[in-house]
């Protein structure tokens, strides 16, 4: 047995003298040392080895951090990054800190070109006599080593570049010489202190200069940076953030310093003088991603977690999802976001709270359930400036309560918090019910057909429409036909103007049915609404049928609808919603392709027209003064500017909706239960009201006001036709009178109660007058009632 360990120690001995001598000799011939003689068989060897090694040298950039700033280029939101990386140029780094790296692993940097031979043969000679193991790697072969371990495209490079093999070793000395004679030794040195581990979630040394001294490399005294240098022998265990690893740092702190005398970069006093057993060590790690936002008071989780997806869909980032994010984390990135401080610290604060100044008998109190969605965004860029929700975005869901989802009993809910995009939406996420918000598409839509803003109907409790329906549902009648209702009951002649400022349904239903609900659905498209959900996207690819779509019954987020009346802010200028202002590459480069997508989506006049409409149910006035009728007739005096917007509230109000706008700026606010968005329960519009307008107000304080601009007379009172008044003539008498006028006509699906005989006509929709050549439906008496209309209403 006693043989068998000597043979084994002998042939370890033999293995270790051939291998550094075999590296030793070749790195003399290599090197252009002075010729020493090599023979035989392992020489011949490993000079094949070295020659065949791939030339040259490819380096891929190492991982570096991105930053995410708000729109004022200052404020940071967030740092993405896979290793807490970020290069500086060596003129950056005080002189101090590359002089202790230098002294703290290869004080002959200086004398070498790449390999340094007595460093071989001193390692070579303390590994025989049993002293510690010692290394031979220059601070350049490191570099190589590392360098090549971050250009591996497969885990297999990357095991060969780490393994200790003697090919690797031939590898890095190859690669290093060859190195040395491209690079100087400041650029080789710059290189070198920005690649290096420093631990504690620290990689190059602008990183660790903010771990562990919250400074830039710059800045450094000799002490912090004699104690960062010596960290990269063993970054683990030398930690010293770790009252473990401290006493250990200290130590080897005293090495370099040492090692700087020995060098002359100082004297021996000053390095006295720069041992502090009571060094101050922050070792703050970098906070990365969106869960670990800056600025908390801002809650800009969720708006840092749109950009993060925003980012993902974007080419100019590479081939996949994969490249795209591998770039956002790794591509040392300066990310300039639309996020604007002061209307995303309004948001924040009013997803939580209403403003101070409501007044007492509007004010009602959230439950913790209804999430408050708010999202703003600017016309004519498509620019987000504010996302902001009464949640917290985060993944620990261990404090959370109960889903309220009868369906999802047991399971967690997403109240405080959630990752889930409940402001934005996704394919998950499609949305929820906006009511009466989507009547704007069919005013557009109408306006685009050429019926001014003046186009009287004479509205009635519940009208009777030509789409059909289930016969079960709650909204059926004369057999299948879809049949809605006023929620005030409201009759009589409404134009575009009193039937907004209203929202009257029995307005905008048989509106929609004349101009086509192909039509408004189009419109919507074309504004921003994007149907995520399946069974809307079924609808809206064949919505010919889809009555109740005027009414708000599809799905969508905060950020489409704002965006939506945004376009008409923006004279019909539809802006892809974007979280960027600029993005800057590593080297301070702006990448180009990602200003705003924009597309004049809407004719000029017919947006300033369903603006002019927009500013009745808020409490402002049309330029022409025919609002009458408002949901929120406070807001005008709340924001204290020309403003235009829209209430909107779902059946048995599930949700509640808010969306207003100016020039400037579009905000849209919902109120609803995310996780269960067909809730039972009921939700106050005022706290979506007065958080959108707050959201508004203080988002634009400070900020000129700027006017609308006021729709021509063609959008407003149009060149209308009067439609001859057919009050209780025949059917037929009727048809042939009104198309005698150079009109369509069409007949109601169901008669109403008048006085007129059954079966003949009590009025006509519109009523008094409309567009040459346009669409009019007779409405047919049942008899049995008072008087259902009359001749021509106002115009």
């Amino acid at each position: 047995m006693r043989m068998r360990k000597r043979q084994f120690g002998i042939m370890a001995d033999l293995a270790s003298l051939l291998l550094c001598g075999l590296l030793a000799g070749l790195v003399v011939a290599a090197a252009a040392f002075p010729a020493i003689a090599m023979s035989g068989l392992l020489a011949k060897t490993g000079s094949d080895t070295f020659e065949s090694l791939e030339n040259p040298l490819e380096v891929l950039p190492s991982p570096q951090i991105s930053y995410v700033y708000a729109s004022d280029q200052k404020t940071l939101l967030a740092m993405m990054y896979d290793e807490n990386r970020r290069d500086v140029k060596i003129d950056d780094v005080a002189e101090v800190m590359w002089q202790a790296m230098v002294a703290a692993e290869d004080n002959r940097f200086f004398q070498h070109r790449g390999v340094d031979v007595k460093g071989v043969a001193r390692a070579f000679v303390a590994n025989q006599n049993g002293s510690d193991q010692q290394g031979a790697s220059t601070l350049t072969m490191q570099y190589v080593r590392q360098a090549i371990a971050y250009s591996a495209r497969t885990p297999q490079e990357v095991v060969d570049a780490t393994d200790k093999t003697p090919t690797r070793k031939l590898r890095e000395m190859k690669y290093a010489i060859d190195l040395e004679k491209k690079l100087s030794k400041r650029d080789i040195l710059e290189r070198y202190l920005n690649i290096a581990p420093f631990g504690h979630g620290a990689y190059g040394v602008y990183a660790a200069s903010h771990v562990y001294f919250e400074k830039d490399p710059k800045d450094l005294t000799l002490g912090e940076a004699s104690l960062i240098a010596g960290l990269v022998k063993a970054p683990g265990t030398l930690d010293p953030a770790t009252s473990e690893g401290l006493p250990r740092a200290l130590e080897r702190q005293k090495y370099v310093l040492n090692q700087m005398v020995n060098m002359k970069f100082i004297d021996k006093a000053t390095a006295d003088a720069a041992v502090d057993p009571k060094i101050k060590i922050v070792g703050k790690r970098t906070p990365e991603g969106c869960e670990s936002i800056q600025r908390a008071e801002l809650g800009a989780g969720f708006y840092c977690d749109y950009m993060r997806r925003w980012w993902l869909d974007q080419k100019v980032f590479g081939e996949d999802q994969y490249q795209r994010a591998n770039r956002l984390r790794a591509g040392g990135y300066t990310v300039i976001s639309a996020l604007d401080v002061q209307t995303q610290t309004a948001a924040a604060k009013y997803a939580k709270e209403q403003p101070k100044d409501v007044a007492k008998d509007q004010q009602v109190r959230m439950g913790q359930s209804n999430a408050m969605m708010l999202a703003a965004i600017q016309p004519g860029t498509g620019r987000v400036t504010a996302l902001a929700t009464n949640r917290v975005f985060s993944n620990d869901q261990t404090g959370n309560g109960g889903n309220t989802n009868p369906t999802k009993r047991g399971q967690k809910g997403n109240w405080p918090n959630t990752t889930v995009p409940i402001i934005t939406g996704d394919a998950d996420t499609p949305g929820y019910q906006a009511g009466s918000a989507f009547k704007i598409f069919t005013a557009v839509a109408a306006l685009e057909s050429g019926l001014p803003l003046a186009t009287t109907i004479n509205v009635e409790k519940q009208f009777v429409s030509d789409f059909p329906i289930n016969p079960s549902s709650d909204a059926a009648c004369n057999g299948a036909h879809y049949c809605p209702k006023n929620s005030g009951g409201q009759t009589g002649p409404y134009n575009m103007w009193t039937g907004f400022g209203s929202s009257i349904n029995t307005f905008f239903v048989p509106l929609e049915q004349q101009v086509g609900v192909v039509h408004v659905v189009d419109v919507a498209k074309r504004m921003g609404i994007q149907f995520n959900a399946p069974d809307d996207a079924k609808l809206a690819n064949d919505p010919k049928y889809w009555g109740a779509f005027t009414l708000g019954v599809s799905a969508t987020t905060p950020l489409q609808l704002a965006n939506a009346y945004g376009t008409l802010a923006a004279d019909g200028l539809y802006c892809e919603p974007t979280p960027i202002v600029e993005v800057r590459d590593n080297s301070g480069k702006k990448v180009d392709g990602l200003d705003p997508r924009c597309k004049q989506n809407i004719d000029p006049e017919v947006a300033r027209a369903a603006v002019d409409m927009a500013r009745c149910p808020v409490g402002d006035q049309s330029a022409t003064g025919k609002c009458a009728g408002a949901t929120a007739r406070y807001s005008r005096d709340f924001v204290k500017r020309p403003i235009a917007g829209k209430t909107g509230t779902t059946d048995s109000e599930k949700s509640a909706t808010f969306t207003v706008m100016t020039k400037q700026l579009a905000v849209s606010g919902f109120l609803t239960d995310p996780d269960w968005p067909e809730t039972n329960v009921d939700m106050k519009h005022p706290p979506v009201n007065f958080a959108a307008l707050g959201v508004l107000r203080d988002g634009l304080a400070g900020q000129p006001i700027v006017p609308f601009t006021p729709p021509t007379n063609d959008k407003t009172q149009g060149k209308l036709v009067d439609i001859p008044s057919v009050k209780c003539l025949s059917v037929d008498q009727a048809r042939a009178r009104i198309k005698g006028a150079g009109f369509t006509v069409s007949v109601a699906a169901g008669p109403v109660a008048s006085k007129c005989p059954p079966g003949t006509v009590d009025h006509t929709n519109p009523a008094g007058a409309t567009t040459r050549g346009g669409g009019v439906q007779l409405v047919v008496s049942g008899g049995g009632g008072p008087g259902g209309g009359g001749g021509p209403g106002p115009r």
